[in-house]
């Protein structure tokens, strides 16, 4: 495969015209082009059988930018993971969690992650590089043609940290949005939070659902667990947030993992509410997934009922998210490179 060219998903319906044209092909070529791209999920020109075939043959080594399944694993719930092979051989991971009534994309927007977090699997195996749009939008393809049915969601929340990524994951929505024709507020991108890049996303004035990882309800707690905490105090976290609403007029979603006996205590909630009352914000609830690096617990159903309850008498909205792919490890802060 020829890498030093550029790859031809990524490009909009203009570009792809442009460069149809610059292979002397009619212009209605590019339309023909995008459709197969982003509708049929071409993963190599030869398969576009509206081309010509002696044009089909010349451009036989083209890279179109798909990934290749190097492993496919389905838990009981019906979660698939998948470890897809990119071009330069490294591989990622991607998530499909599907419903009756839709089918949500788990995305890695990094080759592994940098922030290191104590609880997560990823975060303790190393980072290599940034994805570019088109691998994340190929993530999306891959799983919507695995299950031969339109993916409805997207959410950021798989391998790395998606505002250390920010320029290629705000182009990989727009791709995802106006090239695949998903809704951007089905979108959602999840960060632990990184000083200024906040601001930055909540610039763009995108539609997307916005979740930050809190897990903490003090900032010694959060340092415990979220290393890169020491550099964002949760006070500046929360400011920023806040702010996030005032540009953006949307709400934040706080995603807080609930681990036994260290962050799941009833006087935790008090101070979790404290700091978010007033906020235009929703909290996640979501019960420790085991991983083999971590001696973390997951906490008990009356633990995790306590918890959300003192929260709403608080007048904090919250709900529990018990994630799906369990068995495969598939959940939430599971993802790690292994086939098991």
């Amino acid at each position: 495969m020829l890498l030093t060219k550029e790859t031809l998903l990524g490009k909009s319906l203009e570009e792809l015209t442009e460069w149809v044209q610059q292979q002397g092909q009619p212009a209605y070529r590019g339309k023909q082009l995008h459709q197969w791209l982003y509708q049929k999920g071409a993963r190599s020109l030869e398969e576009i059988s509206v081309f010509p075939k002696i044009w089909r043959e010349q451009l036989i080594d083209y890279p179109v930018g798909r990934s290749t399944i190097n492993y496919r694993t389905i838990a009981p719930d019906a979660t698939r993971k998948y470890l897809l092979s990119l071009q330069d051989g490294l591989i990622i991971e991607a998530v499909g969690i599907p419903t009756a009534k839709r089918l949500t994309v788990c995305v890695s927007s990094q080759v592994g992650c940098p922030m290191a977090c104590n609880f997560c699997a990823t975060g303790k195996g190393g980072y290599d590089r940034n994805l570019k749009a088109y691998e994340i939008v190929d993530q999306v393809l891959t799983v919507q043609e695995d299950f031969q049915r339109r993916v409805s969601h997207v959410v950021f929340m798989g391998m790395g940290e998606p505002l250390l990524n920010l320029d290629e994951v705000v182009a990989a929505v727009k791709i995802l949005n106006q090239d695949v024709g998903i809704g951007q507020r089905s979108l959602t991108i999840s960060t632990v939070g990184l000083p200024q890049k906040i601001i930055q996303l909540a610039n763009y004035h995108l539609q997307v659902t916005f979740a930050v990882s809190l897990h903490a309800s003090n900032q010694t707690l959060r340092e415990k667990l979220i290393p890169s905490a020491v550099h964002y105090p949760l006070e500046q976290l929360l400011e920023d947030c806040r702010n996030y609403v005032e540009i953006t007029r949307r709400r934040v979603t706080f995603e807080y993992i609930l681990l036994g006996g260290l962050n799941d205590l009833p006087h935790h909630a008090i101070e979790l509410a404290n700091h978010l009352r007033g906020f235009q914000s929703h909290v996640n609830l979501i019960p420790y997934n085991p991983i083999d690096e971590a001696d973390y617990q997951r906490p008990n159903q009356q633990q995790i009922q306590t918890f959300m309850d003192v929260l709403q008498q608080h007048k904090v909205a919250a709900s529990i998210r018990y994630s799906r792919g369990l068995e495969a490890n598939a959940a939430c802060g599971q993802l790690r490179f292994s086939h098991s």
